[in-house]
């Protein structure tokens, strides 16, 4: 898989190596609180080493980068295509920045954008779709500034801190993405 370049970070392949950083955040429930419910139990490493081992042999649908500082490589997070309908090129997508000193600093924005930019230009996908708690505000805030929108809502089917809680479901379209794109030129050659 190509890596991917951006401004501050480079969309890259997983290493062995990112054991350590996944570790790090995979059992913080700082982090995992906003994630599935994959995370209810803790994560043991071996948990975490089959994950890598399934995302560096590919033997899943998913398909993925590490989010990394582009001039270290070092590890910020993942951004992940879960899952791939390849009949209706609808791409699911999934992403944590698990290293919590680059959160709520355009990070997530900027891997989004990368990934977008991949999926509908090099997979020819039609559509990515996400999953969000309504309770992470600083997610759906970030989708939305990537083109995202709320197509749907479950009502109190995530059990959180206590209490029942709601998901969304965001979506954006090829079209919708090319246009953002569009709006970001005209606006860039005004400046």
């Amino acid at each position: 898989m190509p890596r991917l370049i951006g401004e501050r970070i480079m969309l890259r392949e997983y290493k062995k190596e990112d054991l350590h950083s996944i570790r790090k955040w995979v059992n913080d429930d700082e982090i995992t609180r906003f994630l599935s419910d994959n995370f209810v139990y803790p994560h043991t490493l071996n948990d975490t080493e089959k994950f890598l081992n399934s995302m560096l042999e590919s033997t899943t649908n998913a398909r993925g980068f590490i989010i990394a500082k582009k001039d270290t490589e070092e590890y910020i997070g993942q951004i992940d295509l879960i899952k791939i309908d390849w009949v209706n090129r609808i791409g699911t997508l999934g992403i944590v920045i698990g290293n919590k000193e680059y959160l709520s600093k355009g990070y997530g924005t900027e891997a989004i954008k990368l990934l977008e930019h991949f999926a509908f230009n090099n997979l020819n996908l039609h559509k990515l779709e996400l999953e969000v708690r309504d309770f992470n505000d600083r997610a759906i805030h970030c989708y939305k500034k990537c083109g995202f929108k709320e197509e749907g809502r479950m009502r109190e089917n995530f059990y959180s801190d206590g209490k029942y809680t709601d998901t969304l479901y965001m979506g954006i379209l090829k079209r919708e993405f090319e246009e953002l794109l569009s709006l970001r030129n005209i606006d860039s050659s005004h400046t």
